[in-house]
């Protein structure tokens, strides 16, 4: 692995003090021993990432592509965190970072990646460069990459009442028959939190169109338990 830029010294300091055998054990275990972790719990990161942040700052524009790619192919899942939730505390100006963005969407691919940049990264990228969003999604969409694909499903989640209803849908159908429950999962969480916005759509699209049952019971899931439905 290609040294450390200067920016990560410290954090990597704290992250190696910081370590914890047992924890790292269990978060591994939870992660299905897909990824390595310092066993550095939600807490004690914010802790970490407030006295980083306070003495470094945020990622420099100009030295974003090399911390990623280095945070992305460490071993430790410290990292890739670290890295994407330090991208979402600063709008960025440069239109290609999206590339970056599918960059950490198709290595090291896993549920809790890919849906922080989906849904905090990709989504705010969009909202910056909405002409961008047809020919990216389109390509997303072809690749047959089921975690590009679900970015695309999920951009949209913290819209709210900015969702785009007609683009979703154009999502959702080529995917609707999809054997893969990260696919089938994503079309009913992305329903399901549209619902709080807009129940009736929500109950009217799931009677309407053929999903998956997981997809049905994720959709509705907000309403049967707020007693609408």
């Amino acid at each position: 692995m290609s040294t450390s830029p200067r920016y990560l010294n410290s954090l990597i300091i704290a992250f190696e003090r910081n370590s914890n055998y047992d924890n790292a054990i269990q978060m591994e275990r939870y992660m299905r021993n897909k990824f390595k972790f310092y066993g550095i719990k939600s807490p004690k990161r914010k802790e970490i990432y407030k006295l980083f942040k306070s003495e470094n700052g945020i990622i420099p524009e100009g030295d974003k592509t090399e911390v990623v790619t280095w945070c992305w192919e460490a071993s430790q899942r410290e990292y890739q965190m670290f890295a994407m939730e330090f991208l979402g505390k600063s709008a960025s100006d440069d239109e290609s970072i999206i590339s970056l963005y599918e960059y950490m969407i198709i290595n090291k691919s896993w549920w809790d990646t890919v849906d922080f940049i989906a849904s905090n990264l990709v989504g705010t990228y969009f909202k910056t460069y909405p002409q961008r969003i047809e020919s990216i999604t389109k390509s997303w969409m072809e690749s047959g990459n089921i975690w590009l694909q679900r970015a695309c499903l999920l951009f949209q989640l913290k819209y709210k009442t900015k969702l785009d209803t007609e683009l979703l849908n154009h999502f959702i159908i080529p995917l609707a028959d999809s054997k893969e429950f990260f696919i089938q999962k994503a079309i009913g969480w992305i329903l399901r939190e549209y619902s709080k916005t807009n129940p009736d759509f929500v109950i009217d699209y799931v009677e309407k169109n053929s999903l998956a049952p997981l997809s049905k019971r994720e959709a509705m899931l907000w309403l049967v338990r707020k007693s609408l439905i």
